[in-house]
């Protein structure tokens, strides 16, 4: 099995998959979440370690709406679309090619 696929959770390809598609736009750790079906006690130290990598970035914004708190943003990082490049060559494990669909 290649060095790169056993990196990665399933679940943690999910989220590079999702940022990757993103295009490079910040997206919230809710959208995140909506998205895959992770609950938070699963995303957050994903996206925690991805970004500890240096595979995403993040990022505290400020609300659109006045008086709500600040939001954490994560985007993936040209590190992080390598990595993802790297796991998604042809021939990739079965358990990749799960994750991805």
């Amino acid at each position: 099995m290649p060095r790169a696929s056993r990196r990665f959770s399933p679940q943690t390809l999910i989220v590079l998959e999702l940022l990757a598609r993103a295009g490079g736009e910040w997206t919230y750790g809710l959208e995140i979440a909506r998205a895959t079906g992770l609950k938070s006690g699963s995303l957050y130290p994903i996206l925690v370690r991805l970004a500890e990598r240096g595979l995403l970035e993040s990022s505290w914004q400020d609300s659109e709406m006045p008086g709500r708190p600040r939001r954490h943003a994560y985007r993936i990082t040209a590190a992080g679309r390598t990595a993802l490049r790297e796991v998604a060559q042809p021939g990739s494990p079965a358990v990749l090619r799960e994750a991805l669909r």
